[in-house]
Order: structure tokens, then sequence, then C-alpha cells
């Protein structure tokens, strides 16, 4: 497949317009403010909050688990797209599948919810993995930010015609908003399998000659590329720190986006202004992602990483402070601002790193880490507001607390990430290649 062609590069970032759908109207947008509303109804909202970051963390460790081995079978079978193809698949059935969840039933809401996200997650890891093949290192970061900024552009036009259909109800022939909202988990899946189309007919599977090989037993032969892989990473030290730096402070952007109108809802803010607070992040990423690209193409990927970091940091910090929702609008245009980017730059910034025979494998280790992200961010802060609670204090003052806990995490991830070195990760991919044709 030619790299750098047109047909190729669109058809690889509409897939990113396509499941977007599920991270904004579900994930960030409807999910959180129905299972506290309508599945968890009556319930403590301290509680609702743990299960909803319960929700998230078991998602998060189906996919850590089985994302390093999924993606060494694919990359020796030559079958990145019908693993992709699979994981949308369940995705968009899940997800349609929250329609049929009956009022406080939390627990099903939760299964149907976990299966969804996994098909959302683990699709993503055969996704990042083919941008090796469609693209060369010098547009990898605009390549990158483009499928990111379609995303949200994507996942934002969904997102505003859901909540129109929420908000007026009776203008869509629905009954009231909980119809509404219902119903705009069937648009979400709709949207996610016509838009997934393009990756499929115009991109191919790399053609490095390791994809090519017939493989009889591609799951033996995809654990003992992984077996194989773990002996590799003794030797790729800059890997090694950068998926330890990513854990770290894509915990604390994964936090904020599955968690903050839980928040908001638990500090006493109305749902609209919540809403209308997620469609100015997702309508500001658009153009700032693309943004990023050229930052890192004009001063360096890292320089551009460590900038998100710090605007990240000095969000959680302001978030525990704010009282008004004016000021929750203002946080999300600053998140806006750099969600994309750090998203986007983190992706190439790796991509560039690894081995482009072994993508899809080493995606798979990027894609475990930042499921592994995904389980502890929403269990700290959970277990923060209920510890807080515990002593004695409102929920209010708790889930104040407990936003302010996420800092922790911007705060390792950004001091680690000054010891990786891109120059030296091509080094080691260098000395690894040397001692492996020796």
């Amino acid at each position: 497949m030619k790299r750098d062609g047109k047909k190729s590069i669109f058809g690889w970032a509409m897939y990113d317009w396509a499941n977007s759908a599920f991270a904004t109207t579900v994930m960030a947008g409807f999910f959180p403010v129905f299972f506290k509303q309508y599945w968890s109804l009556g319930a403590d909202t301290t509680v609702s909050t743990a299960r909803l970051g319960l929700a998230n963390s078991i998602a998060g460790v189906v996919v850590a688990v089985a994302a390093p081995v999924l993606g060494a079978i694919a990359d020796r079978g030559g079958t990145r797209k019908k693993f992709l193809l699979f994981f949308a698949v369940m995705g968009i059935l899940m997800t349609m599948g929250l329609f049929l969840v009956s009022q406080r039933n939390w627990p099903l809401a939760i299964l149907v919810y976990v299966l969804a996200t996994v098909g959302f997650s683990g699709g993503n890891i055969f996704y990042d993995a083919l941008i090796t093949g469609i693209t060369t290192d010098d547009k990898m970061d605009m390549v990158s930010s483009l499928g990111f900024s379609l995303g949200y552009l994507g996942g934002g036009l969904l997102f505003a015609l859901n909540v129109w259909m929420a908000l007026q109800p009776a203008t869509f022939g629905f009954s009231g908003a909980g119809e509404a909202v219902r119903f705009s988990f069937l648009t979400v899946g709709i949207w996610w399998a016509v838009f997934s189309i393009p990756i499929f007919l115009f991109v191919r599977e790399p053609g490095q000659k390791a994809v090519r090989e017939k493989v009889d037993h591609p799951v033996k032969a995809g654990i003992r590329q992984l077996v194989q892989t773990f002996q590799e990473v003794r030797h790729l030290k800059t890997i090694f720190l950068f998926l330890l730096a990513y854990w770290l402070y894509i915990d604390g952007v994964n936090t904020v986006i599955r968690m903050a109108v839980d928040y908001g809802i638990s500090i006493g803010f109305e749902t609209k202004d919540l809403i209308l607070a997620l469609l100015i992040t997702q309508f500001v990423g658009f153009p700032s992602a693309i943004g990023f690209g050229f930052l890192g193409r004009r001063f360096g990927t890292r320089p551009a990483i460590f900038l998100a970091i710090a605007v990240y940091l000095f969000v959680v910090i302001w978030a525990a402070f704010i009282k008004s929702s004016t000021e929750f609008y203002v946080l999300a245009i600053i998140v806006g601002l750099v969600q994309g980017g750090i998203q986007a730059l983190s992706r190439s910034y790796y991509a560039r790193l690894i081995p482009v025979d072994k993508s899809a494998e080493y995606f798979g280790f990027y894609n475990m880490v930042g499921k592994f992200s995904a389980i502890i961010g929403p269990v700290l802060m959970g277990g923060t507001g209920l510890f807080v609670r515990f002593l004695g204090y409102d929920s209010h003052t708790a889930s104040r607390i407990s936003i302010i806990s996420v800092a922790v995490f911007f705060i390792a991830g950004g001091i680690l990430f000054t010891f990786v070195r891109e120059e030296r990760g091509k080094k080691d991919l260098k000395y690894l290649s040397k001692g492996v044709d020796g």
C-alpha cells in the first residue's frame, strides 16, 4: 500500500469520526447522566460515582489484559482489519443494546456498557496500529492529529443532534428526554457502523514480510511473538520509559474525560450546563487537534506534550474550586484546546519509536497501558470521594477533593516524560535490529 496516499489516510481518519460518537454521546455525555439519574435512580451520588468508576475500570482490565496478545496475533496473521471489524461490531451492537436496559437495572447497564467499551477500546488497538502503514515519520503527527480532529468534529456533530433531541424531545416525536436519550444510543451505533466503511474499503494490511507470512496457528504464533517482544523490551528502555510516563499522564486525561460530567452533577450543576460544556469541548477540540499537529511539527512533539500536561494539571486543580457554570464552560474550552493534542501527539510519538512490522503488538502494549490507566484513575477518584464521605464531610466537599487526586498523575507522568528521548529510542531499535540480524 502506498504510504501518504490521500485515499488511505482519509479512510483511516474516518474511523475516528465514526467511533468518536461513542466516546462523546455515550462515554462522556449521556451514559454518566443516565446511569446516575435513570439506571441508579434513588442511589446516593457518591455511590453511583463509585459504580460508574467500577464500570470503567472493569472495561479497562479486560482490554488491558487482552491487548498485547491480540496485537501479536494480528501481526503474525496479518489480521489487523479483521480484529478491528470484530471489535467494532461488538461495540456497535452493545451500544445499541443500551436502548433496551430498563430503569434501575444498573447491573445490566454496567454489563452492556463494559462490553461496548471493550469493543470501542479493543478496536482502537488495531486502528492505531494501521497508522504505521499509511504514512511516513515526518507526517505522523499531522495524520494522527487529523484522525483526532475528525473524531472531535464527527462525535461533536452527532452529540449536538442528540442533545437537541434530549432538550426538545417533542420536536422529534419522543414522549420525554429519557426516551430521547435512550434513542440516542441507537443513533451512535448506526453512525459508528456507517462511517467505519471507508477504513475497510481504502486501508489495506501493511505489506511487511512478517505480516504476509502464512500462519497455520496464529494464536500460538502470536503468543510466541509476545514472549519474544517481552525479551526485546529489555533493550528498548526508551519505549519502556515512555509507556510508564504515558500510563501516568493519560490516566489523568482519561479520568477527566470519563468522570467530568459525573463530577459536575455531584457538585450541583445542572445537566444541561454539563452537556453544553461537553459540546464546547468537542468543537474547540476539532481545530485544536490540528493545531497541535502543526505545533508538534514546528516546535517538536515533546514540548507540545509537556504543554498539554501542564494545562491539564492546572485544570484539575482549578476544577476543585469552581462555583458557577460559567467557570465550567471556561474549563471545557481549556480542555478542548489540549485534549485532542495530547492524545494525537502521544500516538504519533510512540509510533516513531516502535518496529513497523510489529505495530499491532506494540500498540497492544500502548493500549494496555492506556486501559490500565482507565482503571486506576476513576477508582482513585471514586475511592477518594467515599473516604472523604466516611470522614464525615458532605458529598459536595468529597467530590471536590476527589478531583484534586487526579493531579498526581500529571505531575508524575510529566517528570518521567523528561527522561524520554526519541533519538535514543531510534538507537535502541537499530541495536535490536543488529542483534536479531547477528
